[in-house]
């Protein structure tokens, strides 16, 4: 039995372009009471970010710094750069009563899923490889040689998949959304 007074952590990830961000904006905005984790990164804001609302944006040494004082529940490093998703905040949520929404990569879901069990995961994927592609060249921040990685990492990541709660194709954003909205809804 779900303990009424405990929120609830969840994760989404995806492959690079795969248009999770869009799916959590408007997931966010269909629920406003959701809180979304804002992320902490070495890489450059795209155009558009600010800091504090997509992802705090830290200098490599201040980010290995929050690793070393244990500020991180989980982290890692993707195509160069680090993220990671700093604790305090979803401590806070969850204790407070809180839907929570990490957006954060398999490797960083796999520390998070070892760490809080009971941590609902959904994997969204692309309707298939050609559309994946075309959102990320669509982008026009990566150069053919980051392209090439994000895309080789995807096909990793795609096979991780099996591990999550959930599996949603992202071929319509406002399904997409609507879906994770049921299954976090039928969860309590």
């Amino acid at each position: 039995m779900k303990d009424k007074s405990k929120g609830r952590l969840v994760v989404i990830s995806a492959p690079s372009g795969t248009g999770k961000g869009t799916v959590i904006n408007m997931l966010l905005e269909l629920r406003p009471e959701f809180i979304f984790s804002v992320s902490a990164t070495t890489r450059k804001p795209r155009p558009g970010e600010t800091d504090g609302v997509e992802y705090h944006f830290l200098t490599k040494d201040d980010f290995l710094k929050m690793i070393a004082r244990d500020e991180l529940l989980e982290y890692a490093e993707y195509v160069g750069e680090f993220y990671g998703t700093p604790v305090k905040p979803i401590i806070d949520a969850v204790e407070s009563g809180k839907t929570i929404i990490l957006d954060i990569e398999v490797q960083g879901a796999k520390q998070v899923m070892s760490k809080m069990s009971k941590a609902m995961t959904v994997f969204i994927v692309p309707p298939d490889m050609k559309e994946l592609e075309s959102r990320l060249r669509g982008r026009g921040t990566d150069s053919e040689e980051k392209l090439a990685a994000r895309l080789e990492r995807a096909c990793q990541e795609l096979n991780e998949k099996k591990h999550y709660d959930h599996i949603i194709i992202n071929d319509s954003v406002s399904r997409a959304a609507e879906e994770i909205i049921n299954i976090i809804d039928r969860k309590d």
